[in-house]
């Protein structure tokens, strides 16, 4: 009996222990501090920066759309951004990387062989097509990429989007690759059909004709039409979204290693353009990039472009697109706005980081 109450007061204190214990643990585990959240402050975009293209985009007359964008620190801002505004041949540059994202999976190579003939004609700007005879003209999909980019001929554009399985596949790249508002048409000659208010027919892309066909219709139908297109651009991108894209390319989120520095040194060769984003460059910055120019109606344009990525002498980069969606205003006034966009970048990069030497 003894040794039985002995065992019984044990398991008594024992149970009363670990019941102390518990109740301890749970105290300290009370008493611990909770750790702090951490939060990420937004780089934020310098305030010259932000104020002069807000002024440079109130100041222009026309509807614009300014987006700029740190590759490195990922600040961005802009001027009624968000918007849609015509891309025009600025699309040229979604199917060259969905080509190239073709050559990334193997689907095919930048030298397959491919023959035009005149049926792959388009309209407009076309160089091309001096080349195409009776026989056709074979070439290589890297050699369709080059024109259609640096030339920014059609032809060459809709042939490498045909090549590669069609608009669909283009539409499916800015999809899974989350390139955000940014919309991609049919190709040049379905495009500039529906803006005039036609339907393509291959007998546009001989000489004159297409130029004949749209004169022919109506003044109010072909306004009507282009119209539509301005408020709601079937090949419609955001500002925002261009840039988000461009320095997401840049940094090699897109495409592998060998086809980022092929798309970027080809965007550094465009001819088109000129005296557009390029007419703000200093000595030592580089830019690689894609324009685009749409159809006039009257004395209104819908679609005057050139996005691209700018790179400082020390190699940080910057995303810039300047998108006009319709304006009458001379020609050498929208270039001054992308030169000033440009030297403010720039403005902005030299107060941040210094101006880099240069003879």
């Amino acid at each position: 009996m003894t040794s039985l109450g002995n065992r019984c007061q044990l398991a008594v204190i024992l149970a009363g222990l670990a019941t102390v214990s518990a109740s301890a643990a749970t105290q300290v585990a009370q008493q611990q501090p909770t750790p702090p959240t951490v939060r990420h402050t937004p780089p934020q975009t310098p305030m010259y920066l932000r104020d002069r293209v807000t002024a440079l985009g109130r100041g222009f007359d026309g509807r614009v759309g300014i987006a700029v964008r740190s590759v490195n620190e990922g600040w961005q801002t802009g001027w009624k951004a968000d918007e849609l505004y015509p891309q025009q041949s600025v699309s040229k540059l979604w199917v060259s990387i969905a080509a190239l994202d073709a050559v990334d999976r193997g689907q095919v190579r930048l030298d397959d062989k491919v023959t035009l003939n005149r049926t792959d004609l388009t309209l407009f700007h076309q160089p091309i097509a001096a080349l195409i005879g009776g026989d056709g003209y074979t070439t290589s999909l890297a050699d369709l990429m080059f024109k259609a980019i640096t030339t920014s001929d059609n032809t060459c554009n809709d042939k490498l989007m045909r090549s590669i399985g069609g608009p669909s596949v283009v539409r499916a790249m800015i999809a899974d690759k989350h390139l955000g508002a940014i919309r991609f048409y049919d190709g040049e000659r379905a495009l500039q059909s529906k803006i005039a208010g036609l339907i393509w027919s291959q007998s546009y892309s001989v000489g004159n004709s297409f130029y004949a066909a749209r004169n022919a219709l109506p003044l109010s139908m072909r306004k009507s039409s282009f119209d539509r297109y301005v408020e709601d651009p079937y090949d419609g991108a955001a500002p925002s979204a261009i840039v988000s894209a461009l320095s997401r390319l840049k940094r090699g989120e897109i495409l592998s290693p060998a086809s980022t520095a092929r798309l970027l040194s080809i965007m550094s060769h465009t001819k088109t353009g000129a005296n557009r984003l390029k007419g703000g460059l200093k000595p030592g910055w580089s830019l690689s990039h894609k324009t685009g120019t749409g159809q006039v109606l009257g004395s209104v344009q819908a679609g005057y472009n050139d996005i691209g990525i700018l790179t400082a002498p020390d190699g940080r980069s910057y995303a810039v697109a300047v998108m006009i969606k319709r304006t009458s205003t001379p020609l050498i006034t929208r270039m001054t706005l992308m030169n000033e966009i440009v030297r403010t970048v720039i403005n902005q990069h030299e107060m941040t980081y210094g101006a880099a030497y240069t003879l």
